[in-house]
């Protein structure tokens, strides 16, 4: 191997180690920290982002491209070395775009906002965190503007979640998906069974979560490379193939927590298949959070909510729950999962409505990048879009504005691509289907192996080698299309052609 390469390969496994460590700061501040140590923590997570950042703006990697650039023609475009130059490239790029003045203020807002937000949430009062939002905004703004050439400056924020992916492009998918979003909730509005209270009632969290770990053992979650601990908001961190943390939120009154471990499960079962040499590394993550995102609504949707996974699955689910199952047949239990009506809470959606939550989201943070709507009457537009696109009113800003942590986590650009997501994710499982046949058959005896092996082999084992369009040509065989995504769910949902 040539020397320069040696050195990218340890430039980018040393930066790597240096994100992680920041992750593990995040993990533990979700599940174990003390109330008390938020502010110090804060400090902590700047002084991680801010060397991070600093090392992808480095002269140091610079200079290592440079010398690299010669060897890029005699590469093989599929070799890691290829990869590894492709992916540091970018991200140097990218970073030394960024003003570093931006840059710095981006890392200590960014480890701001995130305890302002839990604390405002916890005190129902935005105006805890509203002068910070603000500030998050003008950032936004800021690193927007960096990248001007571009037709729209949503475009900036978009690309670091979907890479050279325009607003224009979403849009696009969006017309498409809405109307069929729409089209299920008003075909299905007026149903005359509801029959979600079976998934209410007094379940204790314990045994959902002991539940939750049996049906992930049949899915390759194994207690020496996972772990699921609990926190308020569900999520997925991996601090190494073989250190992949999940959380969840079990509620005493419902079993809906158990369906957003299956999601985050998906996110972490992505990362742990990817292939070892490329560890340490940027080719590590997923080149997109679109194909992130089809892996865990994949395994909560398409898988977590199918009859065959629950013709195996319910059974075992009754044991734990005896005295509030006993009475409630499968068919029941199942149209209960599957039941469509909108909620305030995006975290509790149905699969359908969820994807509404995602596209308001999306209208509203392009409308504060634009300046349409100010920081401070986020909360007033937030519950009318809500009124407006689902019918609902949140109970509460906790209900409302303040319910997701990522826009006062700086995350603008991220909700589109979990729908963006639901379409990948029904490309890829149709192939899958194609190809192995009889999934449904192997579900309802309880294996899932061959499923998890096919993703590992066609999707996960790649990484970020690839680019999310071509990472998808090879799962799916085309372009991104939503055709399917809108074929399934009419087909689920009993609308008709």
């Amino acid at each position: 191997m040539d020397r320069v390469i040696e050195e990218l390969w340890t430039f980018a496994a040393q930066t790597a180690d240096l994100e992680k460590a920041g992750y593990l700061l995040v993990w533990d501040e979700e599940t174990h920290m003390p109330a008390g140590g938020g502010d110090e923590r804060m400090h902590q997570h700047a002084a991680v982002e801010r060397a991070v950042q600093d090392r992808w703006a480095s002269d140091e990697l610079a200079r290592l491209l440079e010398r690299a650039a010669p060897l890029v023609a005699r590469l093989d475009p599929e070799s890691d070395e290829a990869a590894l130059i492709r992916a540091l490239r970018r991200d140097s790029d990218k970073a030394r775009r960024v003003p570093e003045g931006i840059r710095l203020e981006i890392a200590a807002c960014q480890a701001r906002s995130f305890g302002l937000w839990q604390r405002a949430r916890a005190e129902r009062d935005f105006g805890i965190l509203l002068g910070e939002f603000e500030r998050v905004v003008d950032l936004r703004r800021a690193y927007a503007e960096a990248f001007g050439t571009l037709t729209d400056p949503y475009d900036a924020l978009l690309d670091d979640y979907e890479p050279d992916m325009t607003a224009a492009e979403v849009d696009a998918v969006f017309a498409q998906v809405q109307p069929a979003l729409g089209e299920v909730l008003a075909n299905l509005r007026d149903a005359a069974e509801d029959g979600t209270d079976v998934l209410t009632g007094q379940f204790d969290p314990d045994r959902q979560r002991r539940f939750t770990l049996w049906l992930l053992g049949h899915w390759g979650f194994d207690e020496g490379s996972w772990r699921l601990d609990r926190s308020v908001h569900p999520s997925q961190l991996s601090l190494a193939a073989r250190d992949v943390r999940v959380t969840g939120r079990f509620d005493s009154g419902g079993l809906r927590g158990i369906f957003g471990v299956l999601h985050e499960f998906g996110h972490g079962l992505y990362r742990r298949q990817v292939a070892d040499s490329l560890s340490r590394s940027p080719l590590r993550e997923p080149p997109s959070s679109a194909l992130d995102e089809s892996q865990s609504r994949l395994w909560e949707n398409v898988v977590g909510r199918r009859m065959s996974t629950w013709r195996y699955a319910y059974p075992r689910l009754k044991e734990e729950f005896p005295e509030q199952l006993r009475e409630v047949p499968l068919e029941r239990f199942y149209r209960a999962m599957n039941t469509v009506r909108p909620t305030a809470v995006r975290t509790a959606a149905d699969e359908v409505t969820y994807g509404l939550h995602i596209i308001l989201r999306y209208r509203l943070e392009r409308e504060l990048l634009a300046g349409t709507v100010a920081p401070r009457d986020l909360p007033d537009a937030f519950a009318a879009a809500m009124r407006a696109t689902l019918g609902v009113e949140p109970r509460d800003i906790t209900e409302g504005v303040l319910q997701d942590p990522h826009w006062f986590d700086l995350g603008f650009g991220y909700f589109p691509t979990i729908t963006l997501g639901d379409v990948v994710a029904l490309q890829i499982w149709e192939r899958a289907e194609t190809e192995l046949g009889g999934l449904d058959e192997r579900f309802e005896r309880g294996e899932f192996g061959d499923l998890v092996e096919w993703l590992a082999r066609e999707v996960h084992q790649y990484g970020r080698k690839f680019s999310a369009p071509e990472t998808l040509r090879r799962a799916a065989g085309g372009p991104l299309d939503a055709g399917p995504y809108v074929t399934y769910l009419r087909k689920k949902y009993g609308v008709d052609a």
